[in-house]
């Protein structure tokens, strides 16, 4: 088997896991937030990386047969994902900002000690 085909396998196990690991150990909330930005890139490249077939052209106006076209889901469901990873990145960001007005730090084991 090619590695190049198995390669995007190992960036999103990569990806995936960086992102888990800032998201989890990190107090930051702005790294929180990159972690959990990590983790939805790596979901979003293992869409595209399931639907790529060798061979096989994008599904587009061609003259290719109707038998060697890629699925399109996986890439509209990728576009999906981005969209909906846009809003609640910018969300979550909102959020820090408005903890950072009312707290005045960004460290989330202060802010949960503030909260009482």
């Amino acid at each position: 088997m090619n590695l190049f085909l198995i390669l995007p396998f190992f960036v999103v196990m990569v990806l995936v896991a960086m992102g888990l690991y800032v998201a989890l150990f990190k107090k930051n909330l702005i790294k929180i937030i990159m972690g959990i930005t990590l983790m939805q890139n790596g979901a979003n490249l293992f869409l595209v990386s399931l639907a790529y077939r060798e061979g096989y052209v994008a599904p587009i106006w061609t003259s290719a047969p109707a038998t060697d076209m890629v699925l399109p889901t996986p890439h509209a469901l990728t576009l999906t994902s981005i969209v909906i990873g846009v809003a609640t990145t910018a969300l979550m960001l909102s959020f820090v900002i408005m903890l950072k007005r009312h707290y005045g730090t960004i460290d989330s084991n202060e802010v949960r000690r503030c909260r009482e």
